[in-house]
């Protein structure tokens, strides 16, 4: 199930998004409104139909066990904006993902 969130994510939020995958659940994060989809495959379009740009969302993982953050995704890969592999290349990009992530999901590292 995908949710869209821009607030502390509840413990049922965050078991119906670690449905899909079990041990972490992939993320879209618009970094222009502070806000982010998780779990499901369609997460990225959750937010684009919810008013977000494509040049804004990156994708992430969340590591609930760990609290770690992944930069790394599909959707990453956009050399029209400097970035020719899944892996997010550009720290500034990564340190406005971080603080989002763990907003919603905690600060457990």
């Amino acid at each position: 199930m995908i949710h869209i969130l821009n607030h502390k994510a509840s413990q049922n939020e965050i078991e119906d998004m670690l449905q899909e995958l079990g041990s972490y659940i992939k993320l879209a994060v618009d970094i222009r409104r502070d806000m982010l989809a998780g779990g499901g495959v369609m997460h990225a379009v959750a937010l684009l139909e919810a008013g977000s740009k494509q040049e804004d969302i990156w994708g992430a993982d969340w590591i609930p066990n760990s609290g770690e953050v992944r930069f790394e995704s599909l959707i990453n890969i956009r050399p029209r904006q400097g970035n020719r592999s899944m892996t997010i290349e550009d720290a500034e990009v990564r340190e406005k993902i971080e603080p989002i992530v763990r907003r919603v999901f905690g600060g457990l590292r």
